[in-house]
C-alpha cells in the first residue's frame, strides 16, 4: 500500500498546547480550551499567550518556542497572517502535529497559494502532520480528545468504543454529519474536518481508521481526492476487513476529461470513472445529504445486508403506488412475492386486499392491531426479500403506540434490514411510541422517500457484497502496433487475432488493387481512409458506405480521395480498407481506458450516432463478469432497443459482453494499451462484429 501520514500522535496526543487561548468565553482560543478538557483528555495541556501569564489556572508562556520541545498536537489559534511563522515554531519545537483553524489559503487562489505552499514546505521538511488549514478541527469521542473551536456543549457525546467515524473537507459538514447521525442513533467515534489538506488528509485518516477497531463505519464528505491511487487501496482494505464506507463527492455534472482520442474517454469522466472504480470496492456513493444520516443508521444495525429485494408494507393505498414510481426510479427492486408469502397473508387480509409488493394492508389495522407485525413478519419471511420498509399512517397517539407493539419486536428480531416509516413530516408523535422505538434503537423515518431511497443503497450494498469478481483470462497477445494512437486496420487486426469478430476487408492502396478486394470480398462494401492521425474518418468524408458495384466503388474512390485532401490538406494515408457492409443491427460501443490515477475501466453503451447524442453509457470495473455486463447493458435507457424493437430481433447481448471482455482483460494482462474502443460493435440477434476500432499505446 502507498504510504500514508501517521496521524496518531494528532489524533491520540498525550500533550497538547494551544496557541492563542483566552479566557474569554465564547472566542475561539477559549473554546479549543474548553473542548479539550470536557473531551475527557487525561494529558498535559500547555497555553501560549503573550498577555496572558495564566488562563483558568494553567499557566501560559509566551511564545511557541518557549513550550517543551515534542509536544503532540499544538492547536494554532492564530491570523492567518501569523500562521507559516506559527508552523515554523512548531517545526523548531519539535512538536508531532499542528491543527491550524485560520483561512485565507489556497481556497482563496493567487497570494493565499503561495502562503500556504510556505506552510506546507516547513511542515513536511520538519515532519510535522498538519490538520488544515482552513478547518475546524476535530473530536476523537473513542480515545476523549478534541481539538476544535466548535462549541461542543456542556454535555459531550458519550465516548463511542464502535460506530462511525466522519471524515469531511468541509468544516460545516462535519458538524452537519456528526449532529445528524448522533441524532439518528449511530454512535459517532471521531468527527474530522480536513479542510484545505495541506499536509494530512482524507487518505491518512481513513486508513488510521482502518488500522484500529472502533470505525466500523466512515461516513466522507470529499471534494476532491488527492491522493486516488492511495484511496483506491485503502477502500480495497476495508472491503477486504469488513468496513463500511459511505461517501458523498458532489461533482457528478462537472465538465467530463478531455479526451484526445476517444469517445470513451469523455463519456467517462472524473467523476464517472471514480464512482465506477470507488463502487467495485463495495463504497456507497449516494448522492444526498440524507443519506449520509440515513443508510449509517439502517447499516449500524444491519452491517450485512442481503442481496435479494425489498419488499413494502403500508396501510395506504395511495403510497403504494408512489412506493411503485419511486423503486423504479431509485434501482429499489421489488421481488415478488413466494407463493406460500402470498397464502399467509391471504389468510391474514380481507378478501378485497390485493396481495402483492408493495402490499397494502388496507383498514384492517384500525381493528386488528396486530396485523401490523403479523404481515411485516410474513414479507421478512419470504425468502425472495432480503429488507422491508414498513410505511404507516400513524393514526391517533393510542394507535401508534399499538402498532409499536406489535412491529418493533418483529424489527428486533429481524436478520433483514427494516425501514420503519410513519408519515406525517413534523407532525408530533406520542411520547410513549417514540421512546419505544428510542429502547428498540429501531431507524425511524417520518419521510417514506428517505426510507426508500436509504433501502436502495443498503440493498445496491447488499449485492456489492455478494458480487463476484472475475478473474483475469490468460491472453495470448499478437504483437503490439507502435506506441500512438492506432490506425483502424491494424487495431481491427489486434483485436481479431484475440477473437473479436471483424467485418471480411483488406487494406489496399490502388484503385485496381480495391476492385479486387471487392470482387473477392463480395459487394456490397464499405471503404473507410485509413491513418493513425485520422481517428475520426467520418467527419472528414473518409467513409463511403453502400458501394453496390465496380462503377460505383471508382466513384467513391475518387470521392473518399477528395473529401481526404480537402478536410486534411497534405496527410498521408496508409491506403484504404475496403471492407464488406455488415448486415444491419443494434449499434453498440465498448470502450476501456486506463486512467492514471484510478487504473482501468470498461465502458458499455449505445454506439454509432447515438454516442454523442446521448451518451447513453455505462462504466464497470475490469473485474465484472459476462452476466454483470449483460446486466449494465440492460440497464442503459436505450435498453429495449436491444430486446428487439417494433418486431426486430433481439440483440445478442451475449456476444456483446464477451467482447466487453476481450477488451476488459486486455487492460488487465497488458499494460501498454492506454486506450481502446470499438465503435460501433453491430449486435444482432446471430452475434456481434466491431465496425471500427481505435487504440492508443503507450
Amino acid at each position: 500500500m502507498a504510504e500514508a501520514l501517521p496521524v496518531g500522535r494528532l489524533l491520540r496526543p498525550r500533550s497538547v498546547a494551544i496557541v492563542g487561548a483566552s479566557p474569554d468565553r465564547g472566542t475561539i482560543g477559549n473554546n479549543v480550551l474548553v473542548n479539550l478538557e470536557r473531551s475527557g483528555f487525561t494529558g498535559a495541556i500547555h497555553l501560549v499567550s503573550r498577555s496572558r501569564a495564566e488562563i483558568a489556572g494553567r499557566p501560559c508562556v509566551p511564545t511557541i518556542d518557549d513550550l517543551p520541545k515534542g509536544i503532540d498536537a499544538v492547536a494554532l489559534v492564530v491570523p492567518e497572517a501569523a500562521v507559516p511563522d506559527a508552523v515554523e515554531a512548531c517545526v523548531r519545537a519539535e512538536a508531532g502535529s499542528a491543527v491550524v483553524f485560520a483561512s485565507g489559503f489556497a481556497e482563496m487562489g493567487g497570494d493565499g497559494r503561495a502562503h500556504q505552499q510556505r506552510m506546507e514546505d516547513a511542515a513536511r521538511s520538519g515532519g510535522l502532520v498538519m490538520l488544515g488549514p482552513n478547518c475546524i478541527g476535530y473530536t476523537n469521542f473513542a480515545d476523549g480528545t478534541a481539538i476544535t473551536f466548535e462549541p461542543l456543549g456542556d454535555n459531550p457525546p458519550p465516548r463511542a468504543a464502535q460506530g462511525a467515524m466522519v471524515i469531511a473537507q468541509s468544516g460545516a459538514m462535519t458538524t452537519n454529519l456528526r449532529l445528524g447521525l448522533i441524532a439518528k442513533g449511530v454512535p459517532v467515534t471521531a468527527a474530522i474536518s480536513t479542510g484545505n489538506e495541506a499536509v494530512a488528509g482524507i487518505e491518512d485518516f481513513l486508513a488510521d481508521a482502518l488500522a484500529g477497531e472502533s470505525a466500523r463505519q466512515i461516513v466522507l464528505f470529499v471534494e476532491q481526492v488527492r491522493r486516488p491511487k492511495l484511496f483506491l487501496e485503502l477502500a480495497r482494505k476495508a472491503r477486504e476487513i469488513g468496513r463500511i464506507i459511505i461517501m458523498l463527492h458532489p461533482g457528478r455534472t462537472e465538465r467530463a476529461r478531455n479526451a484526445a482520442l476517444s469517445h470513451t474517454g469523455a463519456l467517462a469522466g472524473d467523476h464517472a470513472l471514480m464512482s465506477a472504480v470507488l463502487e467495485n470496492e463495495n463504497v456507497i456513493l449516494v448522492d444526498t445529504v440524507d443519506e449520509m444520516f440515513d443508510a449509517p443508521a439502517l447499516l449500524a444495525r444491519w452491517p450485512a445486508p442481503p442481496p435479494e429485494g425489498t419488499a413494502i408494507v403500508t396501510n395506504s393505498g395511495a403510497f403504494r403506488g408512489v412506493a411503485l414510481d419511486f423503486c423504479a426510479e431509485e434501482g429499489l427492486d421489488l421481488p415478488a412475492l413466494a407463493p406460500a408469502t402470498q397464502e399467509k397473508l391471504k389468510a391474514m387480509l380481507p378478501p378485497y386486499a390485493a396481495i402483492d409488493n408493495p402490499l397494502d394492508i388496507t383498514t384492517i389495522g384500525i381493528s386488528q392491531l396486530d396485523i401490523f407485525g403479523r404481515t411485516a413478519g410474513a414479507l421478512l419471511e419470504d425468502p425472495g426479500t432480503g429488507s422491508l420498509v414498513a410505511a404507516f399512517i400513524p393514526g391517533a397517539p393510542f394507535l401508534q403506540v399499538a402498532r409499536a407493539r406489535s412491529l418493533l419486536p418483529v424489527i428486533e428480531a429481524s436478520a433483514k434490514p427494516v425501514a420503519f416509516s410513519l408519515f406525517g413530516d413534523e407532525t408530533p408523535l406520542a411520547s410513549e411510541f417514540l421512546e419505544m422505538a428510542r429502547a428498540a434503537s429501531v431507524p425511524l423515518f417520518r419521510s417514506p422517500d428517505r426510507a426508500l431511497r436509504a433501502m436502495a443503497r443498503v440493498q445496491d450494498y447488499g449485492r456489492l457484497l455478494a458480487r463476484q469478481r472475475r478473474p483475469a483470462a490468460t491472453l495470448t497477445l499478437p504483437t503490439l502496433p507502435p506506441s500512438g494512437a492506432v490506425a483502424e486496420h491494424r487495431a481491427k487486426g489486434f483485436l481479431a487475432a484475440l477473437g473479436i469478430a471483424v467485418p471480411a476487408g483488406a487494406l489496399v492502396r490502388t484503385l485496381d488493387e480495391a476492385l479486387g478486394a471487392a470482387q473477392r470480398i463480395g459487394f456490397p462494401v464499405v471503404l473507410k481512409a485509413q491513418s493513425r492521425d485520422l481517428p475520426h474518418k467520418s467527419e472528414a468524408g473518409g467513409v463511403i458506405a453502400g458501394i453496390a458495384d465496380a462503377a460505383a466503388l471508382t466513384a467513391a474512390w475518387e470521392r473518399l480521395h477528395a473529401n481526404i485532401a480537402r478536410a486534411r490538406p497534405g496527410l498521408a494515408l496508409d491506403g484504404v480498407l475496403v471492407e464488406a457492409q455488415a448486415a444491419p443491427g443494434v449499434e453498440m460501443i465498448l470502450g476501456a481506458r486506463r486512467d492514471p490515477e484510478w487504473g482501468p475501466v470498461l465502458l458499455v453503451g449505445l454506439g454509432g450516432v447515438w454516442t454523442e447524442a446521448l451518451g447513453d453509457v455505462r462504466l464497470l470495473t475490469p473485474d465484472r463478469t459476462e452476466a454483470d455486463i449483460v446486466a449494465e447493458m440492460l440497464r442503459l435507457k436505450g435498453a429495449a432497443l436491444l430486446q428487439g424493437h417494433r418486431g426486430t430481433p433481439a440483440a445478442n447481448l451475449g456476444a456483446a459482453a464477451r467482447a466487453a471482455l476481450v477488451l476488459a482483460d486486455l487492460m488487465r494482462t497488458c499494460p501498454a494499451i492506454r486506450e481502446i474502443e470499438v465503435n460501433p460493435l453491430v449486435v444482432h440477434a446471430e452475434g456481434a462484429l466491431a465496425l471500427d476500432a481505435l487504440m492508443a499505446v503507450d
